[in-house]
């Protein structure tokens, strides 16, 4: 029996072994298809996957088609919408598909409680990205300049990952 006690416990640490490596974060160099950021709620576009005929919902926030639930009509692929606040990307991952991303923009008061502090996401104004995914966040890394080497990161929460069409 010891010998398939300790066989058993073997399999068992293999097993986490291998559930530990597919939890490691992936980085990734990713681009920038597309950038939007509301304080206010808006309908998240993704290129190639929302409706054609939608709304840039981050300039007209007020426009009530932001609102409503997009979906195709006919036979023609499922339109992509989804509600958010803040900052949104979507990266296009090396294997082809879109990653959304999405970033709060944080509010707190002052310790006296005079005053709110506002401190806005970052967004990269860059074509190229490195990505660190893990579960259900993203970490984005990216040069403050074209020819410089300090960098500039910002946590995001993935929205969705969708395939590529």
């Amino acid at each position: 029996m010891g010998k398939l006690k300790w066989l058993g416990i073997a399999t068992a640490i293999c097993r986490l072994l291998v559930c530990a490596d597919s939890v490691e974060a992936q980085k990734l160099d990713a681009t920038v298809l597309y950038r939007q950021s509301s304080d206010s709620a808006y309908s998240a576009l993704i290129p190639g996957y929302s409706a054609p005929d939608a709304p840039d919902c981050a300039a007209d926030a007020a426009n009530a088609e932001c609102f409503r639930p997009t979906h195709a009509s006919g036979a023609g692929p499922i339109a992509h919408s989804y509600n958010v606040v803040g900052t949104t990307l979507s990266l296009q991952l090396p294997d082809g598909q879109i990653a959304v991303v999405n970033c709060i923009n944080k509010s707190k008061f002052s310790s006296s409680g005079a005053y709110i502090v506002q401190r806005n996401c970052g967004m990269p104004m860059v074509e190229h990205v490195e990505a660190e995914l893990k579960g259900d966040m993203a970490r984005l890394e990216w040069p403050k300049a074209p020819d410089s080497k300090k960098t500039e990161s910002e946590k995001y929460r993935i929205v969705a990952v969708l395939h590529k069409r």
